[in-house]
């Protein structure tokens, strides 16, 4: 007799018997649909599938063991289709890890790798063995192995309450760097308490979203290399080993079979502070690599269905780490549905982030698809319905899609184009004020909000992959030497500038600049259309010394250094102070019904009003109008003056109504205060000088 796991809550434990003896242990078959491994009354469920095997061994290990103490061969009447299931009973899951054996054809060239003496991983494994320790090396010689995990959390009485996306403001971290400096001063350093400890700090700063760079499971040991004695790891995490299981690394204590305890203690935490959580996940490659790589789970099972094969059985590369998944199979469709659905529900996570999005819009041959099922079916699921979806919209194969990434007005996406073009134009390039313009009132050339409706642009001028904030403009060139690729590695065209001197300088003229050119990125980015994003550390001028793709660096190069907290102090007021003014200020991200002040939702100005200026042009302007707000409590009028010239201009504000009169909020080219918080400064007349490569913003009030 079969059941499916929906029909516990007809069938009494005491029914749930054991039918057959293996080898001493009491087994049954188990519930075919439930894959990974399920307690249940009196024992655990197994479910795998493979389509290519020929037969399947559960395997059963003592905690950190050698080999099994049990390998318990699927009865051919365990089998349904493609699918092996077994229950087993009395096993005590405290002191027990598993992992399979399959045997099936090996034929390299029609991709099949099939390998009984391979211990391979469940790829629904919700917590994987031999990782919990930072920096230690797993003995694969054994394979990953998993462990079951307890679902009884507590969330208490908390709900899904999501925020508009357009309200967010997204704080990019890396778990581990952001505490692991002793500058951080957190009693559990690296981990998912240290970052909670930092909570206070996230509130102050005023972001009400973090994106986490990705916590699945990873082996940050699998290319460790030593560069001038310095240990370079796989320290972003960009190579995940299971899709469902928390990176038990990130952990401050062994968490055995409460794998995601302090995760989600984490996540309730963050919601209790109104933060929501955003995962960083890579739907793109595995860490198993090309036919050069370990077999450690999806090769032993299924490899011509999980992944992109060539005609010949080779991997198609266009993750740029070896292999591509097979996304648009139905089998991997499945499964990372079932994932996504998993975090959602068992960690009560916000959204995802999709690395590399554009893999998972392509066919089985690799060629891109028009209407993806696994984007749909991600954009119309009940359970994800209401998480944030945004997709980086290239992958490393030469497919680019930002503003044409398919969406169903559900997706969102990284704007690499608001980073390039934005950029450009801060730095003080010819010809970029009208694109600029584009990019600030939410890059409507890239998303027609008929059809990707008015939330679709992420906009971002910095994050992990990339030059900081500081880094932006202390640096001309990469300076990646520490790599060890010879300064090959990470991009060449970072659209940066120095201010005059390469690196670390005493120069005060150039210090004081580059305080200018971070602020005016700061006030450009949060009173653009679309959602901010910003990478963590930005707010205090953190630094990585020039390396533009520290991937590798598990050192001071990669982690968060808190003392710069304090000495660019000037720096982070003024970011709580533009992100407590993009809160405030409704018009600058969202349209509200017009009023009899007859502005436009958004229009666009030159130094005179109403006519933007010539394309040669280095300044733009722009109000952001929206009508009463019921939050408010008013109607609310924003006017964004930007002067990337190396020469002030002289600008005329645009009439208005009788009673109303223009104040300026933020002047980045007023040496003794660039921020009026409690008393805004009237404008002075119609007219004003711009201070060269500065922002001003006003405001309309009613006097």
């Amino acid at each position: 007799m079969s059941m499916h796991l929906q029909d516990l809550v007809l069938v009494p434990a005491q029914q749930l018997e054991p039918i057959d003896n293996i080898d001493g242990f009491q087994v049954r078959p188990g519930f075919f649909r439930q894959f990974g491994a399920t307690i249940i009354p009196g024992g655990v469920n197994f479910t795998i599938q493979s389509h290519g095997a020929t037969s399947c061994e559960l395997l059963l290990f003592h905690r950190e063991a050698e080999e099994p103490f049990a390998a318990l061969k699927f009865p051919d009447n365990y089998r349904i289709g493609f699918c092996y299931s077994m229950i087993v009973f009395g096993l005590d899951i405290e002191e027990f890890e598993y992992a399979y054996r399959v045997d099936g054809p090996y034929d390299e060239k029609r991709g099949l790798r099939f390998d009984k003496t391979k211990i391979l991983l469940d790829p629904y494994a919700r917590a994987v063995t031999g990782q919990s320790q930072w920096g230690h090396k797993n003995n694969t010689r054994h394979g990953y192995r998993a462990r079951v995990v307890r679902s009884n959390f507590d969330w208490g009485t908390q709900r899904q309450t999501p925020v508009p996306i357009e309200d967010l403001v997204i704080y990019e971290l890396h778990v581990r760097g952001f505490t692991n400096d002793s500058s951080s001063k957190v009693k559990h350093p690296g981990t998912f308490d240290g970052l909670k400890e930092k909570i206070p700090y996230l509130k102050e700063l005023g972001i009400n979203a973090v994106e986490l760079m990705p916590i699945f499971e990873f082996d940050e040991m699998r290319d460790a290399r030593l560069i001038d004695d310095n240990e370079l790891l796989d320290y972003w995490g960009y190579n995940p080993v299971s899709f469902f299981a928390p990176n038990t690394s990130y952990c401050s204590s062994l968490e055995y079979n409460r794998e995601g305890l302090e995760l989600k203690s984490l996540i309730k935490s963050l919601h209790e502070n109104e933060i929501e959580v955003i995962l960083d996940v890579v739907f793109n490659h595995t860490a198993e690599g090309n036919e050069l790589g370990p077999c450690f789970s999806f090769k032993g099972f299924d490899n011509n269905i999980y992944y992109m094969l060539t005609p010949d059985g080779s991997y198609y590369n266009f993750s740029g780490c070896g292999n591509t998944l097979n996304c648009n199979h139905p089998v991997v469709q499945e499964m990372i549905l079932d994932c996504l659905r998993y975090w959602v529900i068992e960690y009560r996570v916000d959204g995802f982030r999709f690395d590399l999005a554009s893999i998972l819009g392509r066919n089985e041959d690799g060629t891109p698809m028009n209407q993806p099922p696994l984007l749909r079916s991600l954009a119309f699921d009940s359970i994800l319905g209401n998480v944030k979806l945004i997709a980086e919209a290239w992958d490393a194969g030469g497919l680019y899609q930002v503003g044409s990434f398919p969406s169903w007005k559900r997706w969102a996406e990284w704007n690499g184009r608001y980073r390039d073009d934005m950029r450009c134009f801060l730095k003080g390039d010819p010809g970029m004020a009208k694109i600029a313009a584009q990019r600030m009132t939410g890059s409507p050339d890239l998303y027609d909000p008929v059809y990707r409706g008015g939330n679709a642009s992420v906009n971002f001028l910095t994050c992990h992959d990339g030059f900081t904030l500081y880094d932006l403009y202390s640096y001309n060139q990469k300076h990646n030497e520490a790599n060890g690729w010879n300064n090959k590695d990470g991009y060449n065209d970072n659209n940066s500038w120095n201010c005059g001197e390469e690196g670390d300088t005493d120069n005060t003229q150039v210090l004081s600049l580059r305080m200018k050119m971070m602020q005016n990125a700061c006030a450009v980015l949060m009173c653009s259309r679309g959602t901010p994003m910003f990478l963590s550390g930005d707010e205090f001028a953190d630094t990585r010394y020039g390396n533009n793709n520290p991937y590798c660096q598990d050192n001071e190069i990669s982690w968060l250094n808190w003392t710069l907290l304090k000495k660019n102090q000037k720096l982070f007021s003024f970011f709580k102070y533009m992100i407590t003014f993009r809160r405030e200020h409704p018009a600058i991200r969202k349209d509200l019904e017009p009023s009899y002040i007859g502005f436009p939702s958004m229009s666009l100005h030159g130094l005179t009003p109403w006519e933007p200026d010539t394309p040669g042009s280095r300044y733009i302007a722009c109000i952001l109008f929206a009508g009463y707000d019921d939050t408010a409590g008013k109607e609310d009028l924003v006017y964004v003056a930007v002067n990337s010239h190396w020469h002030p201009a002289e600008m005329t504000l645009p009439d208005l109504p009788e009673e109303y009169v223009w104040k300026i909020s933020v002047n980045t080219g007023d040496p003794k205060c660039q921020t009026f918080e409690k008393s805004r400064m009237p404008a002075a007349g119609k007219s004003l000088l711009l201070g060269e490569r500065s922002v001003i913003i006003f405001v309309g009030e009613k006097e």
